[in-house]
């Protein structure tokens, strides 16, 4: 009897082990297939809208968007903070002027200011595909690499001119920085082939099955040296649109595809105004912005408006790491609600509109001497960043940022506006704003409070 009870015991453990492996197996098919999947989604979506006439021929899944959802170190939030030297036990690009007390300026081996000015002739998407947003993604590029955040700038469109694609727009108010076609970029980088990739997109969603995605509808680049190695001259350039990503060649787009080349002048004139343009203007800045951004870190590429406020973080940034700690090699958490919380503005732009519009207002009550001092603007800054945004980050009813979606952005547009008039009542003069009790009012409710919303880790955020 004993050995029958070990032998049925016996039984029973194998047929469990026989289960867990089949268990295991299916889980791994399940997991393998669940990859296979994804990836053939991607390619069986673009493949499906191209064989509908959706899209045109030239259209690929969006390479920078690609990077920007799977990589943070290629948003704007990454670039912004300081990056430590090769020993580890220093910052490479931060330094004071032991005289003034000021960040130390540094000169990079580019630094360029340009407008985005239009797009001519872009291919439309056909029927089945609702377009969510049309934009231009770019960043510093040499033909292989990205070497530098990649910034979004969303394009305005006109239903009677479907295939224009045109910037910064005429609006009352502040013009959002999601909207602003004026950039400047910044970059040490060393290479002969540096320049601007523009990679001009749509987010879609599919009207049939609800599916959303990011496509390219064409790139084009500016190399910002001549063959010499010299710079290049401040002026407008029509740059041509490709089809394909920027790894590929000679790959024709809708325009182009299946015509012969143009023998005679006045055909060719014609065809030129067919071929898809990206009209992008290089220009000078004044002395105040070009004092301004030899301030910001070695490589960076943002919208241009944002100038000052980003050498206010700069200088905050500096005091903290190079003033106040202990010792230059000391890596405790710093409590600072700024310095943890500002690059999120980079990346949510409304966030920053909200706090350059509320900089800008209290700017028109500043005298001469005062925008001048330069302890006086850090303290205002701090009064103003914590009586707004950072309010505004720690809002329940603040949605959560979702690109290209319509709902979420006009209620984060209320929800941001009816915040700041609110707090701007509570808080009627400059001198008051930033205090604690805004915090402890009931009319103003905010979400559970929690120390990382303090905490700067020198270690984790440094690059």
């Amino acid at each position: 009897d004993d050995d029958d009870d070990e032998n049925e015991e016996l039984e029973e453990k194998k047929e469990e082990v026989g289960e867990e492996v089949a268990d295991g197996r299916d889980r791994n098919r399940a997991s393998n297939w669940s990859t296979v999947r994804k990836a053939l989604t991607q390619i069986d979506t673009t493949d499906v809208l191209s064989a509908m006439g959706a899209i045109p021929s030239g259209f690929r899944p969006s390479t920078l968007s690609k990077l920007l959802e799977e990589d943070a170190k290629f948003k704007a939030s990454h670039f912004i903070q300081p990056e430590l030297s090769q020993s580890q036990l220093s910052f490479k690009d931060l330094f004071l002027d032991p005289d003034s007390g000021r960040v130390r300026a540094r000169q990079v081996r580019t630094c360029v200011c340009f407008t985005l000015w239009s797009c001519r002739m872009i291919p439309t998407p056909g029927v089945g595909v609702q377009v969510l947003s049309r934009h231009v993604r770019l960043c510093a590029f040499d033909g292989t690499r990205v070497l530098s955040n990649i910034h979004t700038v969303r394009a305005s469109y006109n239903s009677k001119s479907p295939k224009t694609w045109s910037f910064s727009p005429r609006m009352t108010g502040i013009l959002p920085t999601l909207l602003n076609g004026d950039c400047f970029l910044r970059c040490d980088t060393l290479s002969p082939n540096l320049g601007v990739l523009f990679e001009l997109g749509v987010t879609f969603l599919r009207n049939s099955t609800g599916e959303r995605g990011d496509l390219s509808c064409g790139w084009a680049f500016l190399k910002l040296t001549d063959d010499a190695g010299n710079p290049l001259p401040n002026k407008t350039y029509e740059l041509p649109v490709s089809g394909g990503t920027p790894y590929e060649k000679d790959v024709m787009g809708e325009i182009t595809a299946g015509r012969r080349s143009p023998t005679g002048v006045f055909q060719q004139m014609l065809h030129a105004r067919r071929q898809p343009k990206l009209i992008v203007k290089l220009k000078s800045a004044n002395s105040r912005t070009k004092t301004q951004l030899s301030l910001l870190p070695d490589t960076l590429l943002y919208c241009l408006s944002s100038v000052d406020l980003l050498a206010l973080h700069r200088q905050l940034l500096a005091d903290t790491l190079l003033m106040d700690r202990p010792t230059m090699q000391n890596a405790d958490l710093i409590c600072s609600p700024i310095l943890s919380t500002f690059p999120i503005l980079l990346d949510e732009t409304d966030l920053l509109d909200a706090l350059r519009s509320a900089w800008l207002e209290a700017e028109t009550s500043r005298s001469r001497a005062q925008k001048r001092d330069l302890t006086y603007l850090k303290e205002e800054f701090c009064k103003l960043y914590m009586s707004s945004v950072y309010f505004l980050l720690h809002s329940p009813s603040l949605p959560c940022c979702r690109w290209a979606d319509p709902p979420s952005e006009e209620q984060r547009a209320r929800v941001i506006y009816a915040t700041l008039m609110a707090l701007k009542i509570h808080q009627p003069t400059t001198d008051q704003s930033g205090g604690p009790e805004v915090f402890f009012d009931s009319a103003h409710s905010h979400v559970a409070f929690d120390v990382q919303e303090l905490t700067f880790d020198v270690l984790q955020t440094a690059r």
